[in-house]
């Protein structure tokens, strides 16, 4: 059968496919459109509604301003609130709306095949990656159709309405080809063009989400295509979601044939679904009915097909059907350069490097500028001035210490840099010896909550993270016995535990994880972080803070992020205490001293409340040890009521420290005053990352990220990236 023809009749299937679906959710659709017409906007289920208003909110989807001037004049209830912020995100566009949809519609090219002489539109594709492009099974059924065929970016009119000259580019299915017939996608190669460069690196490519809360019943959807092979037309406005199934989403919408293989876009020009068809309306046979209520008949055309609403496939269906694909190792490698939130195995931010034919594009970032990152949603912009350089250099070979020839492509086993001797096996290796040459000293912060842990298994779990991300990263591993490890976290508990007033359940550390004078900067650390995630001031908090605000405020965070109450509570109550009370901040610093090394070189790594124990360890650290590096990860600094009361006074440049490397994730609560640029001048580099749901907070995560990894792996070499 030709290609085009076969692309009919499959589609023709996924179309009567669709129809049975759109009879069997006839009752959850009625159901939807009775709510809308009592005056509900957004008829879907609280739990839908709550997250995708933190995703709003926490991805500055909509502005805060809008939201708190929407919300301040009433006192609102979690599902009131939820729905007048997805009210003015519907009805509020910034200007960036437009912009940001010039640069997704970039992604969007149109596929066709050459055949006796002809070029035939077969329908329409994007970028998910620097190479790899989506479209549906029924467009490309098998490898050899893609084979055929010839994507077309920027196949549009111009602003002065005439024809832009396309960019044409050739598939590579031999490379990399998958698809799936259930859920009616298929991703491929895109071979560059002249240069050799990745064609997102040209035109750009989407940052797909496997995250829920891109989209609730009710919302618009906007769709960027080829419909019948025309040049490039968007459809906004007029369009809503009206049904979510488990793998599909059912919407209102103009499209036409071709417009298959488009993405399916929410007004933060996020994509939510893979536009695959029309819903046809049927007979009780199952035979779909022509406009004027005949049956239609393959020769009818579908101009005359009865189209009564339109399909798409779910983005984080697909990108969980990928995830459990069993690829080879170059395969996957492609995948992972759909991004870390595609929750593809080894998902990093891809940045395109390597030339063409060399396989997928390494990690990279500006020299002193840290690791580039794509933005906070929508599609991720090409570069602007073409390839960048490595974040860090190669490690290994010859010159190469010890402690870091990990096992490479060899297979040659790492060289262990000695026994830990059981006089310091709970802090670190003895002062003064350092395993990575030069005297050079890697030392792990932990932060709260450790108490009763083993400090060897300790160690280990932050060696494996980092390992994890120094592999992902193409760098050599490090052994355990190598690194330093202050241990603080039972003198914590024994310090704290005289300010303990309740007992640890969740109302209780809610309420009270604090007394005396850290109660008050318990409550300014929640409001302060409560107010910086954009949670609308809906009713007056008095100075001394109320129980009423601080549950407010942490219901608000573990809305906005993937921690509950409980955590949010325990972490920020110790940090107050930590603060507050100079019995337990000197008891923990005299801990931490003990176990710290007194001279040489250091690369300091701390998390969580350790951010701020090694920001007051600089101005205790004896004069002979000079810190080369300091990574962050998961700090609470930027917030000022926690910068305020650091022994350094308050923010600004730390001047013990050569480097300073801090890492986030935006839906961390704990780094909610990041980036911490604006209030700590000086060299600081920064980067965000996204950790996985549940896990949002854990060192090891952060660690397990090769821009993270990269920094220490290149700092521990003694050519740190951050120059």
């Amino acid at each position: 059968m030709d290609i085009p023809g076969e692309v009919r009749e499959k589609g023709l299937r996924h179309a009567k496919a669709a129809a049975e679906r759109y009879r069997r959710s006839s009752a959850v659709r009625d159901e939807a459109h009775r709510r809308q017409e009592r005056g509900d906007a957004f008829p879907d289920s609280p739990e839908s509604l709550a997250a995708r208003a933190a995703r709003l909110v926490q991805r500055h989807g909509v502005p805060v301003e809008a939201v708190m001037e929407a919300t301040r004049t009433a006192s609102l209830d979690r599902p009131a609130m939820h729905e007048r912020i997805l009210g003015v995100a519907k009805d509020l566009q910034a200007w960036s709306f437009l912009p940001r949809g010039a640069r997704a519609a970039r992604t969007v090219a149109r596929v066709s095949v050459g055949e006796n002489g002809r070029e035939l539109p077969i329908g329409t594709g994007f970028l998910v990656s620097p190479r790899l492009l989506m479209t549906n099974h029924h467009v490309f059924p098998r490898a050899e159709a893609a084979r055929q065929a010839f994507v077309e970016f920027d196949a549009q009119v111009g602003i002065d309405n005439t024809p832009e000259p396309a960019k044409r580019y050739t598939l590579d299915p031999d490379t990399f080809f998958v698809a799936c017939q259930d859920l009616d996608f298929a991703l491929v190669l895109v071979n560059p063009g002249a240069s050799g460069r990745p064609v997102g690196e040209t035109f750009g490519w989407n940052r797909l989400s496997v995250q829920l809360g891109k989209l609730v019943v009710g919302e618009p959807v906007n769709i960027v295509g080829h419909p019948s092979g025309r040049l490039k037309e968007i459809s906004i406005r007029e369009n809503s979601l009206e049904v979510r199934l488990d793998d599909f989403l059912q919407y209102r919408t103009d499209t036409e044939p071709g417009s298959s293989g488009s993405p399916v876009y929410n007004d933060q020009w996020e994509v939510a679904a893979l536009h695959h068809g029309g819903v046809p309306r049927t007979d009780d046979q199952g035979r779909i009915l022509r406009r004027d209520g005949q049956v239609w008949q393959p020769g009818d055309g579908d101009d005359a097909v009865d189209w009564i609403s339109n399909e798409g496939v779910r983005v984080s269906s697909i990108l969980k059907h990928l995830a459990g694909l069993p690829l080879d190792a170059t395969r996957q490698a492609f995948l992972a350069e759909m991004g870390p939130e595609s929750g593809l195995p080894g998902g990093t931010t891809p940045h395109p490097a390597a030339p063409a034919g060399d396989g997928p594009a390494a990690t990279t970032a500006p020299a002193g500028h840290g690791p580039a990152t794509p933005p906070a949603d929508g599609p991720v912009a090409p570069p602007a001035d073409g390839p960048v350089a490595p974040a860090t250099p190669a490690v290994g070979g010859p010159a190469a210490p010890a402690a870091l020839r990990g096992r490479g492509p060899a297979g040659e086993t790492a060289v262990r840099p000695g026994r830990v001797p059981p006089a310091v096996a709970r802090g670190g290796l003895a002062a003064g010896a350092g395993a990575f040459g030069g005297g050079l000293h890697l030392v792990f912060l932990h932060g709260r909550g450790q108490q009763g842990r083993d400090p060897e298994h300790l160690r280990r779990y932050w060696t494996a993270g980092l390992n994890c991300g120094l592999t992902r990263a193409g760098l050599p591993t490090i052994e355990p016995a190598g690194v330093w490890f202050p241990y603080y976290g039972d003198r914590l508990a024994e310090a704290l535990r005289p300010s303990r007033t309740a007992p640890p359940s969740l109302e209780a550390i809610v309420a009270d994880p604090v007394s005396g004078t850290a109660r008050l900067l318990y409550e300014q650390m929640i409001t302060e972080a409560a107010a910086r995630a954009g949670m609308p001031a809906v009713r007056p908090v008095p100075e001394e803070g109320v129980p009423g605000a601080v549950h407010q405020g942490l219901s608000w965070l573990a809305a906005v992020t993937d921690l509950d109450r409980l955590a949010i509570a325990a972490i920020f109550g110790d940090v107050a205490a930590y603060l507050d009370d100079e019995r337990v901040r000197e008891a923990v610093l005299d801990d931490v001293l003990r176990t710290t090394p007194r001279t040489g070189r250091v690369v300091l790594v701390s998390h969580s409340l350790g951010t701020v124990v090694a920001v007051d360890l600089l101005t205790r650290l004896a004069p002979e040890a000079d810190v080369e590096l300091l990574v962050t990860a998961g700090s609470p600094l930027g917030m000022d009521s926690v910068h305020d009361r650091l022994l350094t006074g308050g923010p600004g440049r730390l001047d013990r420290v050569a480097h300073w490397y801090n890492a986030w994730c935006p839906t961390d609560p704990v780094t909610i005053g990041c980036p911490l640029g604006d209030d700590w001048p000086g060299r600081l580099v920064e980067t965000s990352v996204v950790n996985p749901a549940g896990r949002v907070h854990d060192i090891e995560e952060y660690l397990a990220h090769p821009e993270v990894a990269g920094e220490i792996g290149g700092a521990l070499t003694g050519r740190t990236a951050m120059t």
